[in-house]
């Protein structure tokens, strides 16, 4: 008598669930179509567009994230450094060289979800093109390490908690461009890990 119901609930509960987890893994496995690589930076061009794919609207959403007009900016990520290797708060890295024109960018570095972290308050949470020391042909080298570094240092916390860099760029011409893969931006480099 309470078969047949009982096994219409359990069909139900394991296609319901299904569904739920299926959902929220293709949610957290990208953040939407059409990413490009430059080195070991990643950027989602129609992510914060109105052109944007459903998965990268469900993302944002659910990241709760600022939505940039198409010109207005571009977010690059890297979650590895130029040569692959995963970005952990126990190595030291630098990040060198320039960015392609922005009147501002941004660049802290955050959790693996992209939250920035809380190291010290009186520690710089993120440097910009205001902020930073540039050479003379307006290159600059950004230390990024949990030990503090003399010039442009961007503080990690200790331990070895894996780490992900984002580059903001504003106002840039870069945003409702087509030529995205001949830009150039910084290199990311291992200096060492621990006391190394």
């Amino acid at each position: 008598m309470f078969r047949v119901p009982l096994l219409i609930a359990l069909a139900l509960s394991i296609a319901f669930g299904g569904g739920i987890v299926s959902t929220l893994y293709a949610l957290n496995v990208t953040t939407g179509f059409g990413a490009i690589r430059l080195g070991a930076w990643e950027a989602f061009p129609n992510a914060q567009t109105a052109a944007a794919d459903p998965y990268a609207k469900s993302h944002r959403a659910r990241a709760g994230n600022l939505l940039y007009g198409n010109a207005e900016g571009l977010a690059f990520s890297a979650s590895v450094d130029d040569a692959g290797g995963r970005l952990v708060s126990g190595c030291s890295y630098a990040v060198s060289g320039q960015t392609p024109h922005a009147r501002l960018w941004t660049l802290y570095a955050g959790n693996t979800g992209g939250q920035p972290f809380a190291v010290n308050p009186a520690l710089p949470a993120g440097l910009n093109s205001w902020t930073v020391v540039r050479e003379t042909d307006s290159s600059f080298t950004i230390t990024v390490s949990a030990r503090a570094q003399p010039g442009n240092w961007l503080p990690l916390p200790t331990g070895n908690v894996p780490f992900r860099l984002t580059l903001t760029l504003l106002d840039t011409p870069t945003a409702g461009s087509s030529g995205l893969i001949d830009l150039s931006m910084p290199k990311v480099s291992l200096l060492g890990c621990g006391d190394a």
